[in-house]
């Protein structure tokens, strides 16, 4: 009816006002409905999350390659021609599967030889003993002399030992004949074959056939700073992560989060002179075969543990020009405030904060377009599940 009025007062005194006139009559006329309209909308509803101090465990973020808990570089132990592979390339093998088969007729014949001459050697001795015995008979009727019986000894004697030997040469001769058939003296998967089948090989040769490398599980060799190290040596770390998750996390190259948790292992016992850090050793479970020897991964280690501190969902942190961050608080009469912050590093979703927060804060985490530092908002507590 008021704005109906105004628009009357305005026709019946277009034809008489000046402009300037006419028009504050007219703004005149439509301010108390703006201010009706502003009381009626009340204050700007936004989302807090509030907040209470907490012991969190901090992180080192460290990098690392992925090694195989145990590598084994197959290489043969005699020479000859290969003339056969019996295992398949990227397959799982067993300790004491066969693998390459050498050329065996001159292994054979070598072993042949040696038991002919276990033979002959044991013939030898049956003789030896044969003689002894006998002069021993004689020696016993005073028919041969002591000269001749210990001639009988020691010629039996040399031929117990000719036949040791014999019986040696020929474990020898089994033994590189059993050579000719490499296998494997790890379990875990094997590698590409570096042979064919007609190539020459030597005994003890440079160039292996394969590798077969264990990896389940597997290690994460990672470099740490040498301070860091002297720390943990002196206990203080043990001291700082007492009450701490002490799991050591595991991301991989594209960001993603290992879904098993490792531990260390050993740290080595040098420091390189010319980056000053050391590498550490940890063993990761490696059930479906994700990690490869050789894979860049890195290590989220728990370096101590941090007492009174905020996790702020990083949705209620932004930054100022300078880059600062900040916070919006809702204060007692729900007035927004903005709070400097001392952020120590990320976790997941959530920023750690040292400094500026105060338990019980409420911290806005939606509807930062509607409002402003020192307006009246109306606050809604976020559920424990945002959405999306």
């Amino acid at each position: 009816m008021q704005s109906r009025q105004c628009f009357i007062v305005k026709g019946l005194l277009m034809a008489h006002l000046p402009r300037f006139i006419l028009t504050l009559v007219v703004c005149a006329c439509f301010v108390p409905d703006l201010v009706v309209a502003q009381q009626e909308q009340g204050p700007t509803p936004v989302t807090v999350v509030t907040l209470e101090p907490e012991n969190v465990t901090l992180t080192s973020l460290l990098p690392g390659r992925v090694a195989a808990s145990a590598e084994a570089e197959v290489r043969p132990q005699v020479n000859g021609i290969i003339t056969e592979r019996l295992f398949e390339e990227g397959a799982d093998v067993t300790e004491g599967d066969p693998l390459y088969q050498i050329d065996m007729a001159t292994y054979e014949a070598a072993v042949r030889q040696a038991q002919a001459t276990v033979a002959q050697a044991e013939a030898q001795l049956r003789s030896a003993e044969r003689e002894a015995q006998r002069l021993v008979e004689l020696q016993s009727r005073n028919v041969a002399s002591e000269q001749a019986l210990d001639e009988a000894t020691s010629t039996r004697d040399a031929a117990a030992a000719g036949l040791e030997l014999a019986k040696a040469q020929l474990n020898s001769a089994e033994i590189e004949l059993s050579r000719t058939t490499i296998r494997a003296r790890l379990s875990g998967r094997i590698g590409l074959s570096l042979t064919s089948q007609g190539a020459l090989v030597t005994a003890s040769q440079s160039q292996p056939l394969t590798v077969i490398r264990n990896i389940s599980p597997v290690y994460v060799d990672v470099t740490q700073s040498a301070a860091d190290l002297l720390r943990w040596r002196r206990g203080e770390t043990e001291r700082d992560l007492e009450g701490a998750d002490s799991t050591v996390r595991l991301k991989l190259a594209d960001g993603s989060d290992y879904s098993e948790t490792g531990q260390l292992k050993a740290a080595e016992p040098n420091v390189n002179p010319q980056t000053g850090v050391v590498t550490l050793r940890m063993q990761f479970e490696n059930p479906d075969l994700l990690l490869l020897p050789g894979m860049y991964v890195q290590v989220e280690v728990p370096v101590e543990v941090a007492e009174a501190v905020y996790l702020v969902p990083q949705e209620g942190v932004i930054r100022d020009r300078r880059g600062r961050p900040l916070s919006w608080v809702v204060n007692g009469e729900g007035v927004i405030e903005e709070r400097a912050l001392s952020v120590i590093q990320n976790r997941g979703n959530d920023w750690v904060v040292d400094e500026g927060l105060n338990p019980g804060d409420r911290i806005v985490v939606a509807g930062f377009q509607k409002t402003a530092p020192g307006a009246t908002v109306a606050p809604e507590e976020r559920s424990a599940e945002p959405q999306q």
